[in-house]
């Protein structure tokens, strides 16, 4: 499936989710929902996916992407009052560190879920 046709499945799944629920909710509920969504629309999809971290052929750590869609776009959920600089750096990182092209940060604590959406492409 190409990447922009993906974003768009997974920005259509999170508004679908955001119009249900609503804002301000814990960040674990949205992710959980958002799954329910991807999988009824039949969206291949791994949820807090380790990400290991190598330092000259060694592992020094890992982390946890929310979710990775179709093996291809990094998924990273928020919930909170407003975005931190942190969070562009996150998400950066993991699609540095796994190789992905694309990556969306989802707020879902925002009153129009649209305004809550970050695209980044690497």
């Amino acid at each position: 499936m190409e990447l922009n046709k993906i974003t768009e499945k997974i920005i259509g799944c999170s508004i679908e989710v955001h119009r249900a629920l609503g804002p301000g909710l814990l960040e674990s509920v949205y992710e959980k929902a958002l799954c329910i969504e991807l999988d009824e629309k039949g969206i291949n999809f791994e949820k807090q996916k380790v990400l290991p971290v190598n330092y000259k052929n060694q592992e020094i750590g890992e982390f946890r992407i929310d979710i990775v869609v179709e093996n291809s776009v990094v998924v990273e959920l928020k919930s909170v009052e407003r975005f931190d600089p942190a969070f562009e750096s996150q998400i950066l990182s993991y699609m540095k560190l796994g190789n992905y092209k694309i990556g969306l940060l989802i707020n879902f604590n925002s009153k129009l879920l649209k305004q809550g959406i970050k695209r980044f492409v690497f």
